[in-house]
């Protein structure tokens, strides 16, 4: 695995996504308590960037259409979207948040 530093801990908000660009990929992180998650930054429904939508009970929304993904993996969890996002391997160390783009958690490949 080859994880890549992406942001500070503290960078990351709880209540919403935030974009980092990793190599050729627009990540989304989200908090869910303590845990860190990285997907991919684009709804399956409408090609828009999850990273501005909500952050709430280990979920993102889409800000456009209001489809919801679990963040563990991926998979949609509120209409209209039906088809999973990407989700990336993440680790803490130290207060900063590194991610693993060179493969996915949930077998999904990034678009």
């Amino acid at each position: 695995m080859t994880f890549q530093r992406v942001a500070a801990l503290a960078d990351v908000p709880t209540d919403a996504g935030l974009a980092v660009d990793v190599d050729d990929l627009t990540l989304a992180l989200a908090r869910d308590g303590e845990d860190v998650y990285a997907v991919q930054d684009l709804c399956t429904h409408a090609a828009v960037a999850l990273s501005e939508g909500e952050v709430a009970d280990c979920a993102i929304e889409c800000w456009l259409h209001g489809s919801t993904f679990d963040l563990r993996s991926g998979q949609p969890t509120g209409l209209p979207a039906t088809e999973p996002v990407a989700t990336f391997p993440v680790e803490v160390r130290e207060g900063d948040v590194f991610v693993d783009v060179t493969r996915t958690l949930n077998g999904v490949s990034p678009a």
